[in-house]
């Protein structure tokens, strides 16, 4: 079973969720200027299955995935489009911000 790195932050009141392909934490991808930190402060939280990651995502105001594995799991559930990541070193890195109503 593919596991993934999961944790959750909380800024300002709004919940923010980052996750990763469990085997690319701690690495750090460069291509150009571009550098692609899987920090494990940032990403490091449990090992999850990716329907922990999808209920996780649904529940936040912001999402921010790292690793082509699940990137590729979330577009084939219609939660992302891989073409509009970002590709460093053959990692996929994209966001996800959900509409937030003025005033929440």
């Amino acid at each position: 079973m593919s596991l993934y790195f999961l944790k959750v932050h909380k800024v300002e009141g709004k919940k923010i969720v980052a996750a990763c392909d469990e085997e690319i934490l701690g690495n750090v991808y460069r291509e150009g200027d571009i550098v692609l930190d899987v920090s494990p402060v940032f990403y490091g939280g449990k090992r999850v299955d990716l329907e922990e990651v999808i209920k996780a995502i649904e529940e936040a105001d912001m999402a921010i995935i790292t690793g082509k594995r699940i990137v590729k799991e979330l577009e084939k559930r219609g939660l992302v489009l891989s073409e509009f990541a970002l590709k460093v070193q053959d990692q996929l890195h994209i966001h996800i911000i959900k509409e937030l109503e003025e005033g929440t």
